[in-house]
């Protein structure tokens, strides 16, 4: 193929990227000086190096275009929040714009009209049982499925991934087709490979690239493969609306699809995180346990209120959150307007790169923020407390919309799970590795897991 072909001279221009737009420069944004900016492929930890050299508010490039990258709960806070209207644009030029066309909610630029989809999209949410004892119906319905699918495997070693992307599937499915497809059935297989696939080219090397070299979209590159599979689901797309609104059939596809990649991709990926530490930490998973029997002892099912009795299985849950680091520089924001932040000037149009990965181990935060310890969500008492800055979902106007519906889901998926099975890593399966593969969206590295029936299910 014509990329593998080529695949050296690519290395050189990624090369040549970095040691480019590596060196120092000297940019004066409408009379604030903003330091030194590097490549964008690179990690969140080449950003926190950043920010101890440069300060909280600094600039990079993405390819030519510079950016300003905001650093630790302070900054960020103040632009998402404080002045969430001037910090809530969206950048119009990347992969998935080009891609999912026209855009739904969360690419959308900030308007009237992405006011109107982001309240459709709520109201949407609500009416199909947010909230309510509906959901969490749907929720459990789903965990049972989950449960039969761990009995036909228990004592082997299972791959997960899969099983939780389509359990998450499966959920967000149902509000927005009212449909729902066995795990086996074709449709599903297609469906569910079919946003996994472009999940990884979106969040992964070949999107970036795409992002940051435009003189590379029309090749025929790896990237070029998400535009077909979107493609295919676009032709069979079947809404219609009437006049008098901003949507149209096109828009209804595209907010079909941010409600899906949002509802599946990140909550999966906890999912996968969760048990890949649960099953590192045994001691901690026990705990877990003997806290469920207890607060759930004489019930058939978990419900979501009974989260305010488990406080160390949602410290847990938080800590998991915490350490998944799912979206670790958001979704880009764009500057609205001429704005100025912590006494730089930033002119309209400025791309704005909130590294949430910062919050999540800042000091001065957390008890123990470097390593993977429920502590960090207790008090003296050992109550559970959520502190102010764990933004996994963002913050301010663009706040993740599904950012309840996830929370249910992890909860009584999480909870159900651990009160029936007991969770192994394999004895042939080395050393767990935590390490999270960077992208746009974070995902574990792939791991197996043993199931085994607890005593007392």
């Amino acid at each position: 193929p014509f990329y593998r072909v080529h695949v050296y001279s690519l290395t050189l221009l990624f090369n040549y990227s970095i040691f480019y737009f590596g060196t120092e420069f000297n940019t004066d944004i409408s009379g604030g000086h903003i330091c030194s900016g590097y490549s964008h492929f690179i990690g969140t930890g080449e950003f926190g190096n950043l920010s101890k050299q440069y300060g909280n508010v600094h600039s990079l490039f993405i390819g030519s275009r510079p950016a300003v990258v905001l650093h630790g709960f302070k900054a960020i806070k103040e632009a998402l929040v404080n002045k969430g209207n001037d910090f809530s644009g969206r950048a119009q030029d990347l992969m998935v714009n080009h891609a999912i066309h026209p855009i739904g909610v969360v690419l959308a630029d900030y308007s009237s009209s992405w006011r109107e989809r982001r309240r459709f999209g709520l109201m949407t949410l609500r009416n199909y049982g947010l909230g309510k004892d509906s959901m969490e119906q749907r929720i459990l319905g789903e965990v049972n499925t989950l449960i039969k699918l761990m009995e036909q495997s228990l004592g082997t070693s299972i791959s997960p991934q899969l099983i939780f992307h389509s359990a998450a599937s499966y959920i967000i499915s149902q509000i927005l087709f009212a449909q729902q497809y066995d795990y086996e059935h074709d449709f599903t297989k297609f469906f569910v490979g079919v946003f996994l696939e472009v999940s990884k080219i979106f969040n992964g090397r070949w999107g970036m690239l795409y992002d940051s070299f435009p003189v590379l979209r029309n090749l025929p590159l790896p990237f070029r493969r998400a535009f077909t599979l979107l493609q295919i689901l676009s032709e069979n797309k079947t809404t219609r609306v009437g006049d008098g609104s901003s949507f149209s059939e096109d828009n209804l596809y595209s907010l079909l699809l941010d409600f899906h990649f949002a509802g599946t991709d990140t909550t999966a990926n906890t999912l996968l995180t969760c048990f890949l530490y649960l099953m590192s930490y045994p001691e901690v998973q026990e705990r877990c346990q003997k806290e469920i029997d207890e607060v759930l002892d004489g019930k058939d099912q978990v419900s979501f209120e009974d989260r305010h009795e488990m406080h160390y299985p949602q410290a847990v849950l938080h800590e998991v959150q915490r350490m998944a680091d799912v979206a670790p520089l958001s979704v880009f924001h764009k500057v609205t307007r001429d704005t100025e932040l912590m006494g730089f000037s930033i002119p309209k149009g400025t791309i704005i790169i909130p590294n949430l990965s910062s919050t999540l181990t800042e000091d001065g935060y957390w008890k123990d923020p470097h390593h993977f310890n429920p502590d960090n969500f207790l008090n003296d008492e050992g109550q559970f407390i959520k502190p102010e800055n764990l933004i996994p979902f963002s913050a301010g106007p663009r706040t993740c919309l599904g950012e309840n519906l996830a929370r249910m889901e992890l909860f009584l998926i999480a909870v159900t799970l651990l009160r029936r099975f007991r969770f192994i890593w394999p004895e042939d399966g080395g050393t767990p590795d935590l390490t999270p593969q960077f992208g746009t969206i974070q995902t574990p590295k792939p791991y197996r897991m043993k199931v085994q029936l607890r005593p007392t299910a």
